[in-house]
C-alpha cells in the first residue's frame, strides 16, 4: 500500500494503459509530484482484456508519427524498466480482396511511404507465404508494414507504471475519486476515499467512466461503451511465434499469435452498446457474457480466410467493453470547458498501439500548454454542439463502429443522426437538388444535382471521378464566369467587444487589425512557436467592435484559443474589458461570388456598392428585401464576391430577392465541392491540412499577412522573427497534374529529383485549369528556399504509381491574368 500524498501539482485518474503511460512521461518531464489514482487495480477496467496488435498506419500524418512512437518506447521499455512487455514486431498484414479495397490499400501504401514507413505490396501468394493458415484465391493483393507488432496490454502497462515510479511518480491503488473540487472555475484538489489532493491540474483517463466523471465539473467527452468481443483459440498447427498480425477488413476481422494460438475479433455491422444508463462503478476485471449468437456471423467470415478454425477448439470467447467516439478517433487534450482538466480517453479499442504515444502527447501538453504537435484529428475541441446530446453520440458512434473496416471512401459522409442543425435554406436548396453532408452536426449542400440531366442527390462512392464531378464542374464554371450562391450558415461567427477589445486581438492576430471601422482583416492567430493555431477573418464593426467569422469545424476550437489568450500582455487589465461571445445560430451567411455578383447585388440593394465605393476587405451595411445584412467583400473561391450576413429569419428573404433577380444573369446555386476546387485553383490555404500548429506563416507563404515589417508586438513574433533570420526547412508549394486519369485526393507522396520530400495535404480537381491538383510542403532538414522548390524534377506517387507533376509557389487560375475584374 503506498500513502495518498496530500499535495500533487498533477493528479492522473485512471490506472490504464494511457493512464500508465502519462504519469511515466510527465514524470520523466520532472513532474515528480505527479499522481495517479485507480480506483480498483491497474489495468482493471478495459485494458486488461484488450487484445494487443499495435498497428501504426492512419490517414494523418502526426497520429502514424503518434503510433511510431508507441512503438519505439515498447522496444525499449522492457530495458529500461525490468518488467516484460510482450512485445514482438512480427509486422502486419492488411488484405484486400477486391480492386476498389485494392486502391484503398494501394493509397494506404503509399500514405504509409509519405510517413516515412517501410511498407511491401504483396502478391496472394507472397502474402501466404507469410501467413500459411489462411486461403488466398479471392485476394487481389496485401500489404505488409515490418515494424507492426503485438503487446501483452497488462504488462506493457505494468512495466508503463514501473517506469513511472522510477522516476518519482506516485501511484495509489484502490482509490476513488469522490469528487473534483473547483472553485470559482479553478481546480482546487481532488477528494478520493483516502483523502484529499490539493492539486492544480487533473488529467482524466478513467476509460468508459471518463464521460461520467468529467460531467461532475461541466466538461463534455462524446465517448460510449460498446461491446466487442474476440475469440482465444485452443493450439494450432501452423500457428509460429513469428506469424505477423492480420488485418481482413473486407471479412470485418483481424488476427494475432497467442501463445501457439490465435486471437480472432471482428468490426461488426450491428454493434451492441453497452451501459446506456452508466457503468458499474464495480466493474473492475470483469467481462460481459460471451454472445456466440451475435459472434457467429463473424466466426462465418472468419472461416473463409482461416479454415483451419472450422476444427479448432475455442479456448475463450472474450466480451470486453470498450469505449468508443463518433469518429473513431481518441479523445486528447485540456477541456475548453475547464482550465488544466486534460483528457486522454475514447480509444477505439486501439488503446494499446495508442497508448505510449498518447501519453507522451498529454503528458507534453499538460507541460508545455500545447500539444507537441498538431493532434487536431484527436483533439477534444473537434466536438461541439450535437456531441453533447448522448443518444446522439451513441448513434453516430455504433455507425462509425460498424465502418471500422469498411471501405473508407475518399468524401463519405456519416448517415446516422442527421438534420441536427439546419440552415433556414435546407428546405429551399433540398427541392432545388442539393445533397447534403454534415460538419459538426450543420446540414451543408456539397453539391447540386440536376433532375433533368437525370442526377440523384445522392453520393456514389468510388476511388476513381465519384458522380457529382460533373455537377461540381458546373457549379465552379458559373462561380468562374456568372455567379453562384453558397449558403454557409454554418460559419462560426464569434464577437469581441470592450474596452480592451482592440488591444486584445492586436496582441492574437498575426496580421494588423488596428484599421478603421470597416475594415475586414485576414488573420492567423499563432502561439509562441509561430504555429498556426486559427486562421479566420476580423472585421471591425465598431471602435470597440469585432466580427469574427472561421470555419464551421473549428467553432469550440477557435473559440477556446480566443478565449484563453484575449488577455495577453497588450492588454491593460487582463482581459477585464473584453467580452468574447458566440452568435453563430443567430447568424445566417449567404457567398454570393463570381464576376457578375457586383451587378447582382447592386440590383437589390440601393447602396452604391461599386468598386470605389465598397473595396476589397471591407465591409458595408446595407439593405436587401427590407431586410439588414452586413456586407463583407472577401472572397475564398478567387473571384470578385460578398459574404452576406443576416438574421437567420432574414435569409429565405434575402435568398430569394437575390434569385429573382440574379436568375437571368446566370446565378446558380453551389456547395461545398465546387468552394474546394475553386480554392485549390487558387491556392488558399486550409486549417486542419495546408495550415495548422505544424506550420507557420512563413513556410505557408502567408508572411505577408503578419506585422513582422512593423514595431507592433504579437503573440508567436519572437518565433517568425527568429525563423525569418535562420531560414525555414519546408515550404507549401502546389502540384499539378495534367493526366485526367489520376485522381489526387491528398497524402501522396511528393519527390523531388528521385527523393521523397513531403506528402500532398490537399488534392482535387480545377474545373477552370483542367488539372488534378494538389498542395503540400517541400521539405529538406538543411533548409529550403523558392529557388530550391522551383529547382526540382517532380513526381508524385498516386496509389503505389509515381506520375509526372508541375510545381508552383504560385495560384494556378489568376483572375487577372484572364480578364480584368475590379
Amino acid at each position: 500500500m503506498v500513502e495518498q500524498p496530500s499535495v500533487a501539482r498533477a493528479v492522473i485518474i485512471g490506472g490504464g494503459i494511457v493512464g500508465c503511460s502519462t504519469a511515466y512521461h510527465l514524470a520523466r518531464l520532472g513532474w515528480t509530484d505527479t499522481v495517479l489514482i485507480e480506483k480498483h487495480k491497474l489495468t482493471s477496467g478495459s485494458t486488461f482484456h484488450a487484445a494487443g496488435l499495435v498497428g501504426q498506419l492512419r490517414t494523418s500524418a502526426n497520429i502514424t508519427q503518434l503510433l511510431g512512437y508507441s512503438v519505439e518506447l515498447y522496444r525499449t521499455l522492457e530495458a529500461q524498466t525490468g518488467l516484460a512487455t510482450g512485445w514482438k514486431m512480427n509486422g502486419g498484414l492488411r488484405l484486400a480482396c477486391n480492386n476498389e479495397r485494392w486502391s484503398e490499400v494501394k493509397r494506404q501504401a503509399t500514405t504509409a511511404k509519405s510517413f516515412g514507413l517501410e511498407v511491401h505490396l504483396l502478391s496472394p501468394r507472397e502474402a501466404q507465404e507469410l501467413w500459411p493458415l489462411m486461403q488466398v484465391e479471392d485476394l487481389v493483393g496485401a500489404a505488409f508494414l515490418p515494424t507492426d507488432g503485438q503487446a501483452n496490454p497488462s504488462d506493457i502497462t505494468q512495466a508503463l507504471a514501473r517506469g513511472a515510479r522510477q522516476a518519482g511518480a506516485t501511484i495509489c491503488e484502490d482509490t476513488e475519486v469522490l469528487k473534483i473540487d473547483i472553485q470559482d472555475g479553478v481546480i482546487k484538489g481532488v477528494i478520493t476515499n483516502n483523502g484529499r489532493i490539493d492539486c492544480e491540474m487533473v488529467v482524466c483517463c478513467a476509460g468508459q467512466w471518463t464521460r461520467t466523471l468529467a460531467a461532475t465539473v461541466g466538461v463534455n467527452v462524446p465517448l460510449v461503451s460498446v461491446q466487442h468481443q474476440y475469440i482465444l483459440t485452443d493450439q494450432m498447427s501452423g500457428v509460429t511465434p513469428t506469424l505477423p498480425t492480420l488485418r481482413d477488413p473486407d471479412r470485418l476481422t483481424y488476427y494475432k499469435e497467442e501463445v501457439g494460438a490465435l486471437v480472432m475479433g471482428g468490426y461488426e455491422s450491428n454493434p451492441i452498446p453497452w451501459a446506456v444508463n452508466g457503468v458499474p462503478k464495480d466493474f473492475n476485471f470483469k467481462l460481459l457474457d460471451s454472445d456466440f449468437e451475435h459472434f457467429a456471423p463473424t466466426m462465418e467470415l472468419a472461416i473463409g480466410r482461416v479454415p483451419a478454425l472450422r476444427d479448432v477448439g475455442v479456448n475463450q470467447l472474450t466480451n470486453g467493453p470498450e469505449s468508443f467516439t463518433p469518429d473513431g478517433n481518441f479523445i486528447l487534450g485540456e477541456a475548453p470547458e475547464l482550465k488544466n482538466f486534460f483528457v486522454g480517453a475514447g480509444f477505439n479499442a486501439f488503446g494499446i498501439a495508442a497508448g505510449g504515444g498518447a501519453g507522451m502527447a498529454l503528458a507534453e501538453w499538460v507541460h508545455r500548454g500545447v500539444a507537441p504537435y498538431d493532434l487536431w484529428v484527436v483533439d477534444i475541441r473537434r466536438f461541439g454542439y450535437p456531441h453533447r446530446d448522448v443518444n446522439w453520440v451513441r448513434s453516430r458512434t455504433l455507425e462509425a463502429y460498424s465502418k471500422h473496416y469498411t471501405m473508407a471512401w475518399p468524401h463519405e459522409e456519416h448517415q446516422s443522426v442527421r438534420n441536427c442543425r439546419q440552415s433556414p435554406l435546407y428546405a429551399r436548396l433540398a427541392a432545388q437538388g442539393a445533397c447534403f453532408g454534415e460538419k459538426l452536426g450543420w446540414e451543408r449542400p456539397n453539391w447540386f444535382a440536376d433532375k433533368s440531366l437525370g442526377e440523384t442527390a445522392s453520393d456514389v462512392y468510388t476511388y476513381g471521378r465519384q458522380n457529382w464531378f460533373n455537377a461540381v464542374g458546373r457549379e465552379h464554371r458559373a462561380a468562374r464566369n456568372t455567379a453562384v450562391l453558397f449558403d454557409q450558415t454554418s460559419f462560426a461567427k464569434f464577437t469581441v467587444t470592450g474596452r480592451d477589445s482592440m488591444a486584445a486581438l492586436q496582441w492574437l492576430a498575426a496580421n494588423n487589425i488596428d484599421k478603421p471601422v470597416g475594415s475586414v482583416t485576414y488573420t492567423q492567430l499563432l502561439d509562441a512557436s509561430g504555429g498556426i493555431q486559427c486562421d479566420l477573418t476580423i472585421t471591425r464593426v465598431g471602435t470597440d467592435s469585432f466580427y469574427i467569422v472561421t470555419g464551421t469545424g473549428f467553432a469550440t476550437h477557435d473559440f477556446d484559443w480566443i478565449k484563453r489568450n484575449i488577455s495577453g500582455r497588450a492588454v491593460a487589465v487582463s482581459g477585464a474589458g473584453v467580452q468574447l461571445t458566440d452568435i453563430t445560430d443567430t447568424r445566417s451567411v449567404l457567398s454570393l461570388m463570381g464576376p457578375r455578383s457586383r451587378e447582382i447585388l447592386s440590383i437589390v440593394t440601393n447602396t452604391d456598392v461599386s468598386n470605389e465605393a465598397f473595396g476589397f476587405a471591407t465591409m458595408q451595411n446595407i439593405q436587401i428585401s427590407g431586410c439588414d445584412v452586413m456586407a463583407i467583400r472577401v472572397t475564398y473561391v478567387g473571384e470578385l464576391g460578398y459574404e452576406l450576413h443576416m438574421a437567420v429569419a432574414d435569409a429565405p428573404s434575402v435568398y430569394d430577392e437575390l434569385f429573382s433577380h440574379g436568375a437571368s444573369l446566370g446565378l446558380k446555386n453551389a456547395g461545398y465541392r465546387a468552394i474546394e476546387s475553386l480554392r485549390l485553383e487558387k491556392g488558399y490555404r486550409s486549417w486542419g491540412a495546408e495550415i495548422g500548429p505544424d506550420h507557420t506563416p512563413l513556410e505557408a507563404g502567408l508572411g505577408w499577412a503578419t506585422k513582422l515589417n512593423s514595431d507592433i508586438d504579437f503573440l508567436g513574433r519572437v518565433a517568425l522573427g527568429e525563423q525569418r533570420e535562420t531560414g525555414v526547412k519546408k515550404i507549401l508549394a502546389g502540384f499539378r497534374v495534367d493526366d485526367p486519369s489520376v485522381v489526387l485526393l491528398g497524402r501522396e507522396t511528393i519527390y523531388r529529383n528521385g527523393e521523397r520530400v513531403g506528402w500532398l495535404t490537399s488534392g482535387g480537381y480545377g474545373y477552370t485549369v483542367e488539372a488534378s491538383l494538389g498542395y503540400g510542403y517541400v521539405r529538406n532538414p538543411q533548409g529550403v528556399t523558392r529557388d530550391y522548390v522551383l529547382q526540382g524534377s517532380y513526381e508524385l506517387e498516386v496509389a503505389n504509381e509515381r506520375v509526372p507533376a508541375t510545381v508552383s509557389l504560385s495560384a494556378f487560375y489568376d483572375p487577372k491574368m484572364i480578364k480584368i475584374r475590379s
